[in-house]
C-alpha cells in the first residue's frame, strides 16, 4: 500500500512539473533590419590610413582647407557611382554620407555656395573638401587652387536600393547610434560575443542581416548614444581600445 501511494505521488508531481523550455530560436531578419550597407558607408583604406564614414551628417560643421578637381576626372565614375561632371555643384569629402548637401563658405572672400557630396577625397595633406570646377569657380578659388572654407551640413540624401534619392531641404532625423563590432554566420557565436560584451557595456544588440550573395548574418552592435557628436567620440575611444575595425551605424 505504501509503495502504491509513493508511485501515485510521483505521478502527480511529474504531471505538475513544467516541461523543459525549448531554446529560443535566433531572431528572424526583418525588412527593416535587412537593409544592405552601401559600399561608401564601409571603412576604407587609402595610403595606409583607414577612414570610417559617418552614418549621419546631422550637426556637422568644419573649417579646413578646400581644393578642387576638374578635367582629369571629368566623365569618370565617383565613389557614389555617379559620373563626375565638373560643371555641376558637387564635392568630395572623406567622411560625410553621399548625397549630403553642405553650405561652403570661402573664408577668404565671403562667397557661399551649396554643393552635394558625391565622391570621396581629397587625400592630400590636411585638405577636407575637393570641389568641382564649377563650385570652385563660383567660390573664387580656381586660380589660387586652395582656400580656407567653412562647411555646414544642411541635409542628406536617402539611400534607396542601388541609388541615392536627393533631398533639397533639411531632413535630419533623430537616430540611435551603434558601433558594429562583429558579424557572424552562426547565431550562437554572435550570442556568445554579445554576452561577453555585456560584461563591459550596458546595451549590446544582435541585428539579423540577409546578404543576397552570402546569406544570413548576425551583426553584433554596441549602443553608443542618441547624439551624433557623443557617438563619434565614444566610437573613436572604443576603436582605440580593442575594436579597430568597428564602425558607426545609425538606426
Amino acid at each position: 500500500m505504501r509503495a502504491l501511494l509513493i508511485f501515485l505521488l510521483v505521478l502527480i508531481v511529474s504531471g505538475c512539473a513544467r516541461p523543459p523550455r525549448e531554446p529560443l530560436p535566433p531572431p528572424s531578419p526583418t525588412k527593416e533590419l535587412s537593409k544592405p550597407i552601401p559600399s561608401w558607408m564601409k571603412p576604407y583604406t587609402i595610403n595606409g590610413k583607414t577612414y570610417f564614414p559617418l552614418p549621419s551628417a546631422e550637426g556637422y560643421e568644419e573649417e579646413c582647407i578646400a581644393s578642387w578637381y576638374g578635367p582629369g576626372f571629368h566623365g569618370k565614375e565617383t565613389s557614389s557611382g555617379e559620373i563626375y561632371n565638373m560643371y555641376e555643384y558637387t564635392a568630395a569629402h572623406k567622411l560625410l554620407p553621399m548625397g549630403t548637401y553642405v553650405l561652403v563658405k570661402n573664408l577668404e572672400n565671403g562667397r557661399e555656395l551649396v554643393v552635394r557630396i558625391n565622391d570621396r577625397g581629397p587625400f592630400v595633406g590636411e585638405r577636407c573638401l575637393d570641389l568641382s570646377y564649377a563650385a570652385a569657380r563660383e567660390l573664387g578659388m580656381v586660380g589660387k587652387g586652395l582656400s580656407r572654407v567653412k562647411i555646414v551640413a544642411l541635409s542628406e540624401g536617402e539611400y534607396q536600393g542601388t541609388k541615392i534619392v536627393y533631398k533639397n531641404i533639411p531632413n535630419f532625423r533623430f537616430n540611435k547610434f551603434y558601433l558594429q563590432v562583429g558579424a557572424f554566420k552562426v547565431y550562437s557565436n554572435a550570442l556568445r560575443y554579445k554576452l561577453e560584451l555585456e560584461n563591459q557595456f550596458e546595451q549590446v544588440e544582435i541585428e539579423p542581416y540577409y546578404d543576397n550573395e552570402k546569406g544570413l548574418f548576425y551583426r553584433v552592435q554596441i549602443y553608443l548614444a542618441d547624439d551624433l557628436n557623443k557617438a563619434r567620440i565614444l566610437a573613436e575611444n572604443l576603436k582605440n581600445k580593442g575594436f579597430p575595425q568597428g564602425f558607426l551605424v545609425a538606426k
